[in-house]
C-alpha cells in the first residue's frame, strides 16, 4: 500500500526540491565553513599587531610571560617566545585571509588545525567551548575543499583544458 502512495512518478517535485537543496548546500556549505573558521582567528590576529610588522607589547608579554604549554600536568614555557609570537601573529592574519578568499583552502585549514592543537595545550579547558568546534570546522574545510565559490575553483578551471 505504501508503494502506491509514494511513487517517484507521483512526486517529481520532491526530486527537484531535493536536488536544488543539495546544489545550494554544495555551493554554500564550504563558504560557511571557511568564514566560521576564519573569523575567530582573524579577530585574534588583528589584536596582535601594533602597526605594520610590529608586534604589540601585549602580544610579546603574553608569549614571554603568560602562555604556558600544559604537558603531562606540567607547565612548560613556550620556546623562543618572540619568534613564536611573530609566527602566530602572521598565521592568524594570513591563514584566515586565505580561507576567506578560498585560496589554498585545505592547507590553510590544516594550518589552523595545527594552531588549534597548540592552543589546546595552552588552554586545556577551552576544548568544549572553542577548540572542538574550530577543529571540526578545520577538518570540514579540509574534507570539502574551497567549494565552487572560491579562488581555488577559479584557478582550477583556468588550468584545465576545456571539456574536462
Amino acid at each position: 500500500m505504501i508503494d502506491r502512495l509514494i511513487r517517484p512518478s507521483r512526486l517529481p517535485w520532491m526530486v527537484h526540491v531535493h536536488a536544488a537543496l543539495a546544489s545550494m548546500g554544495t555551493a554554500l556549505a564550504p563558504v560557511a565553513v571557511r568564514v566560521a573558521l576564519a573569523l575567530p582567528f582573524l579577530r585574534s590576529g588583528r589584536t596582535r599587531w601594533d602597526g605594520w610588522f610590529s608586534l604589540s607589547p601585549a602580544t610579546s608579554y603574553l608569549f614571554e610571560e603568560q602562555f604556558k604549554l600544559h604537558i603531562f600536568n606540567a607547565q612548560v614555557a613556550i620556546p623562543w617566545p618572540d619568534q613564536v609570537a611573530w609566527l602566530v601573529a602572521c598565521a592568524e592574519i594570513v591563514l584566515p585571509a586565505l580561507l576567506l578568499a578560498g585560496l589554498a583552502t585545505r592547507a590553510a585549514a590544516f594550518g589552523l588545525l595545527v594552531m588549534t592543537s597548540v592552543i589546546q595545550l595552552v588552554f586545556p579547558d577551552g576544548w568544549a567551548n572553542f577548540h572542538l568546534y574550530w577543529a571540526a570546522l578545520a577538518l570540514a574545510a579540509m574534507a570539502l575543499g574551497a567549494g565552487p565559490l572560491s579562488l581555488d575553483r577559479l584557478l582550477q578551471s583556468r588550468r584545465l583544458p576545456r571539456g574536462q
